[in-house]
């Protein structure tokens, strides 16, 4: 797991076994609808991946150095870990996929080298495009002396636990399949399994923040 783009590809592994597993239990109709949100789960992700490994920043010229820093963003449900940076003297904000490190990063030097940004040797994975306006919802700076137990609150299940907060949606996903696609209790049950892990996934590869 020590790899930032580790945890997504594991939870969008997982999330795409649960939703075929439900096939042989489909009649036609219902399979063509688990194929269709595989398709769209690994799409998603196969999209969100290549902009993690070939997004340079707009504005920064290559190669280059800026200072950044990290804020976690708490919004809703949603948490996130931001770098923010100036360039041309505006600031802006890159989401990045969460690694424990972040958790203890203090304002520093970032390298931009090609279509790569590195802190410390380390290199940092983007779960977004670049804004020019502060993400909405609360922004936590990191503290200047960090908790030294903070990196051992961010293992893998921690991580699905509060990604799982996003399952709430399940229920609403399963009514909504059985109106449109018909199906007893099975085919709710089986919606609504598929509806939650998808939720999970979805705050997973977006780039979701443990700390």
């Amino acid at each position: 797991m020590g790899h930032p783009l580790a945890y997504p590809a594991l939870v969008t592994i997982g999330t795409l076994a649960i939703t075929l597993a439900w096939v042989p239990f489909a009649d036609p109709e219902q399979v063509a609808m688990l194929i269709a949100v595989a398709a769209v789960i690994l799409g998603y992700t196969g999209f969100r991946f290549a902009v993690a490994v070939g997004y340079l920043p707009a504005g920064v010229r290559e190669p280059a150095e800026v200072a950044v820093r990290r804020v976690r963003q708490q919004h809703r449900l949603e948490s996130r870990s931001w770098l923010e940076f100036g360039v041309d003297g505006r600031n802006r904000w890159l989401p990045v996929y969460f690694e424990p490190g972040l958790v203890t990063l203090t304002p520093r030097t970032a390298q931009v080298d090609g279509r790569t940004m590195s802190i410390d040797g380390r290199r940092v994975y983007p779960s977004g495009r670049v804004r020019d306006s502060e993400p909405v919802g609360r922004l936590v700076d990191n503290p200047e002396r960090a908790d030294p137990e903070a990196i051992g609150r961010t293992g893998a299940w921690r991580r699905v636990l509060l990604d799982a907060q996003s399952a709430v949606a399940g229920p609403f996903a399963g009514l909504l399949w059985v109106y449109v696609a018909g199906g007893g209790v099975v085919a709710f049950v089986a919606a609504t399994v598929v509806g939650a892990a998808t939720a999970t996934w979805l705050s997973a590869v977006r780039g979701s923040d443990p700390s």
